[in-house]
């Protein structure tokens, strides 16, 4: 157990002599996103108690320095714990401006773990690489944003059963192209 952890050690010690400067970057914008998410998403009277955000906290550095693993998935499944405890327990009320700034960070802090996870720490990038990288995911974000006010402005209109059944149409339509992608991902 003790050389595990000393060879660990001796792993992060070496990464972190031999990083560069764009991955470090990409991993400090991961830890960045998923602390405003945290911020944005938990109630105010947990965020200023330590004992309760250590837990987060340490989720989102968790995806910062591991991108491959599991923390990213660990500190967003987070972020939603607290959007929860949030609105259901402490009654916080739901505004369009906060779920739009959740769901762009996560999205962002998302898609920087997915760079951070094929970037080596000691890769020799060009700043260009992560700059594209967000230029795109800022477009999905904008065009998100957009269709998500239109959506609310159609519920205000549409409301009643016939906006009912086309939720549950298109909930079934979203569970069946998860289910053909699955089936065709396991044929190869």
């Amino acid at each position: 157990m003790r050389n595990d952890l000393t060879r660990r050690m001796d792993r992060w010690r070496t990464a972190a002599g031999r990083a560069t400067t764009v991955p470090f970057l990409v991993r400090c914008g991961v830890l960045l996103t998923g602390l405003l998410a945290t911020a944005v998403a938990w109630p105010l009277e947990l965020l200023s108690n330590p004992r309760f955000m250590v837990f987060p906290v340490a989720a989102v550095i968790w995806a910062a320095l591991a991108p491959r693993g599991r923390g990213g998935t660990a500190a967003a499944l987070t972020v939603i714990g607290g959007w929860l405890v949030n609105t259901a327990g402490f009654g916080a009320p739901i505004s369009l401006w906060r779920v739009l700034t959740l769901a762009t960070l996560l999205y962002l802090g998302h898609t920087l773990t997915a760079l951070a996870a094929v970037l080596p720490y000691d890769a020799m990038v060009n700043f260009d690489v992560p700059a594209l990288w967000l230029g795109r995911a800022l477009i999905v974000v904008l065009i998100s944003a957009v269709v998500i006010v239109l959506a609310l402005g159609l519920t205000a209109d549409l409301g009643g059963d016939a906006f009912q059944l086309a939720t549950l149409i298109g909930l079934a339509a979203a569970v069946a192209v998860t289910m053909v992608l699955a089936r065709m991902v396991r044929r190869q």
